[in-house]
């Protein structure tokens, strides 16, 4: 590779990046790391961490109202959002820079400008530089998007700008039914904000199991969360004092801040892929096989930008498996297969698996295992809340091949359940697990009866 000024050139130091020249300098490899940015990508600066800080803050309202069944009087409690907003920035002032003391002790260089293919070897800075890489890795992320433009959409934000409010609204609308737009409706509506969500589909958390989808929007309901379906923002107009949105169907709904929460997209525009001959997919997505490669071999791409699974630890196993496939001598596959993912939400979801829907459709036969119940935290409390509990089980094999909760601590339950789903654990491999009691996570092991089986034969 001596032909080249580096072995690697990584545009993007998102997490998946940031893993990807890591891996690949402690392999040997000459790295260097581009970001116009921030080191840390989206999940740091503006997404995963920053929004799980503020979900945490958003909980203290309930925990304070539960707290007087408890004996406890939390009398006179306020909330500042500045400090909250300013806290939330040192934090990640923190760890951008410990991302950047990590990339710099494995011996990457990193260069605090935008970068652009200009061949298949060739990279160009934005002050004009080019350098030759061996091999480049295009982890650049995704952005928000808005949709189809509408009358006044300028007025509306998206999470990047969230995160910066001066003040807290005192009316949000958010238009969106998926992870963002349910996490920051519990966010705003925990820290006291009147909360409208709305959603063209008719069931929010498209993709997740049926049950689930029912349960986050009742249990969103009764704490508060207006929750409107079937019809979308159709035009934003500013008066003096407040936002008003204009739905479709005629609907108005008065707010201080409208959030589109609605999707988000790869980051490929201006980035030279026609000219070095790098191919999109059918998702928009640049086009990668089971190893990260493009079509062009020296130019591979891992993270948001292939539109795969848009989760942080999937692009730092794909930026891993680059590293080590490319710079390793062990060619790796990341495995992407029954990913395990969550909803910090209000109530938190977790999943993993196949949705009974799918099993339904792909297994012969299918037993569910299903229960909801009231937590125990709930009976001095009196919050008029309920957990789910939903495992989707292949009836030939009685290996459990999904997992669904809904309720308190829900992201961490289901980690640990996706190692068994991983495994092919049976649901005789739960039924032996001991219970620990008194935990909602014991009902994992003590379900036994089925509350629905299914035959794809006999429905065909």
């Amino acid at each position: 590779m001596s032909d080249f000024d580096v072995d690697l050139f990584v545009i993007g130091g998102g997490s998946g990046g940031v893993r990807a020249a890591r891996m690949a300098a402690q392999h040997g490899a000459r790295v260097t790391l581009a970001e116009e940015y921030r080191v840390g990508g989206t999940c740091v600066i503006r997404g995963c961490i920053p929004k799980k800080l503020l979900v945490y803050a958003s909980r203290f309202r309930g925990e304070f109202e539960d707290a007087a069944g408890y004996g406890w009087n939390v009398a006179h409690a306020t909330f500042d959002w500045q400090t909250l907003i300013a806290n939330k920035d040192k934090e990640i002032a923190r760890l951008e820079g410990a991302y950047t003391t990590t990339l710099e002790k494995a011996g990457v260089a990193i260069v605090k400008q935008r970068a652009v293919l200009a061949d298949a070897h060739t990279v160009e800075l934005a002050d004009g530089k080019r350098i030759r890489a061996a091999y480049i890795l295009i982890a650049t992320g995704g952005a928000p998007t808005y949709g189809d433009p509408i009358p006044g959409i300028e007025h509306a934000i998206s999470s990047n700008e969230a995160f910066h409010l001066e003040r807290l609204p005192s009316h949000v609308l958010i238009q969106g039914g998926g992870y963002i737009a349910l996490e920051f409706a519990g966010i705003f509506a925990g820290l006291g904000s009147r909360v409208t969500l709305v959603y063209r589909g008719d069931k929010l958390l498209r993709g997740f199991d049926d049950d689930v989808r029912q349960h986050v929007r009742t249990d969103m309901e009764k704490r508060g969360i207006r929750v409107l379906t079937g019809c979308k923002v159709a035009a934003i107009e500013r008066t003096e004092s407040h936002l008003v949105a204009g739905l479709t169907g005629g609907a108005q709904v008065r707010a201080d801040c409208t959030m589109f929460a609605t999707g988000r997209a790869p980051k490929i525009a201006k980035l030279g892929l026609k000219e070095a001959g790098v191919k999109i997919a059918d998702n928009g997505g640049i086009a990668v096989d089971e190893y990260s490669r493009t079509s062009v071999p020296s130019v591979y791409a891992i993270g948001d930008v292939t539109n795969r699974i848009n989760l942080t630890p999937v692009a730092i196993r794909e930026g891993a498996a680059f590293a080590d496939t490319v710079f390793g001598g062990r060619p790796t596959a990341a495995d992407l297969t029954n990913v395990p993912t969550a909803v910090f939400s209000e109530p938190e979801v977790g999943a993993v698996g196949l949705t009974e829907a799918e099993a339904r459709t792909r297994l012969p036969q299918t037993d569910i295992y299903r229960a909801m119940f009231r937590p125990l935290k709930a009976t001095l409390s009196g919050r008029d809340t309920t957990v789910l509990i939903k495992l989707v089980v292949d009836g030939q094999t009685d290996r459990v091949v999904g997992c669904h909760l809904v309720g308190e601590a829900a992201a961490e339950m289901v980690q640990v359940a996706a190692i068994a789903v991983k495994m092919k654990a049976t649901k005789a491999d739960f039924d032996a697990t001991m219970a620990l009691h008194p935990t909602t996570a014991e009902e994992l092991v003590t379900i036994r009866n089925k509350s629905a089986s299914y035959s794809r034969q006999a429905a065909e």
